[in-house]
């Protein structure tokens, strides 16, 4: 893309998402506490869930436990799952900061489903809808390198009213195509019911509030549900 075409792109994205989908450009991290990796660190019959996100994972001005990984594992628990929740989100990264930070984490945990929740911020950036698909195969790859049977969940984003030419259409379909030539399970769009609603997004109208963030946990849940039965049988 030429420096012209980027221009545009950035300046479409920028009146097009500022007002409802920059996931939180700040340096604030919240990342789950690491703890050595053996047996010992997991209950028998407890299955570790990853989610390596931006600040909707983190639960930007939110407690942790509004956020909704923390929501997920309280519908995991009424369901009758033993599922422990890893919220690996931080606020403000992007697909190339996760592939970054993915080493540690799973050195230092078990991984039985990974969660993906990413990318919305490379494309606030103008970053070529190649490059982010190609960062996000490679946390999969790198994933199943190390932990063969894990079990994938991906987030989508759609950034709907545009042509079938645009960038913006590109992006939403890459993650539909990741999920299927990955046989992982789908979320179609995590922000569905929450984007532009005032009453589920915080004063700013870009991240979701405690409400929104239930909302975001009951998108996320037949798609987890449905890994953690595989995680079953693997």
């Amino acid at each position: 893309m030429n420096k012209t075409g980027l221009e545009t792109v950035q300046e479409r994205l920028m009146h097009s998402l500022v007002s409802f989908l920059l996931i939180g450009l700040t340096t604030t991290s919240v990342l789950a506490k690491p703890h050595q990796r053996n047996a010992s660190s997991r209950q028998v019959g407890t299955r570790t869930v990853l989610v390596l996100g931006d600040s909707l994972s983190a639960g930007y001005g939110l407690s942790r436990a509004d956020a909704y990984p923390a929501l997920l594992a309280e519908k995991a628990a009424a369901a009758g799952e033993r599922v422990h929740i890893i919220n690996a989100g931080v606020s403000g990264d992007t697909t190339a900061g996760a592939v970054r930070r993915l080493p540690n984490l799973l050195h230092n945990h078990h991984i039985d489903v990974l969660l993906i929740e990413l990318g919305i911020n490379d494309a606030f950036r103008g970053i070529p809808v190649a490059q982010i698909e190609a960062n996000l195969q490679r946390i999969i790859d790198q994933t199943r390198a190390r932990y063969p049977t894990v079990q994938i969940v991906i987030a989508g984003m759609q950034l709907p009213n545009y042509s079938q030419e645009d960038y913006l259409t590109a992006f939403g379909a890459l993650y539909v195509e990741l999920a299927r030539r990955n046989h992982a399970e789908l979320v179609p769009f995590l922000l569905e019911r929450v984007i532009g609603n005032p009453s589920l997004n915080l004063p700013d109208l870009i991240h979701p509030n405690a409400r929104g963030q239930s909302v975001l946990a009951a998108n996320v849940w037949p798609a987890l549900e449905a890994a953690l039965r595989k995680s079953k049988q693997s």
